[in-house]
């Protein structure tokens, strides 16, 4: 059985769930390495787009379910104030060093 880390999501505050570790902390490092740090940031696809080239081959081969992922971290990093999304149409950005 694989490791499991507690996230959360920004859309059921106080709720936290349980995810592969590797995948997960994989998946935050290559999201915050592509996204800008100022507004208005990046869309969704092109984060997708944008990490599959540096996802460990063993934990998301052929960038199998990456955007499951990115959607997973972004969530988590929105609950800890780390990224900030746009308004319509979304855009994500770092608002902090993302540690």
């Amino acid at each position: 059985m694989s490791e499991k880390i507690t996230v959360e999501n920004v859309g059921q505050p106080g709720k936290t769930y349980q995810v592969d570790a590797a995948k997960f902390t994989a998946m935050r490092a290559a999201v915050l390495k592509v996204l800008p740090s100022e507004p208005p940031g990046m869309a969704v696809a092109d984060i997708i787009a944008a990490v599959k080239p540096d996802l460990p081959q063993d934990l998301f081969p052929g960038g199998e379910t990456a955007g499951w992922w990115v959607k997973s971290v972004q969530l988590d990093l929105e609950a800890k104030k780390t990224i900030a999304r746009t308004p319509s149409p979304v855009r994500l950005y770092r608002v902090t060093s993302g540690n």
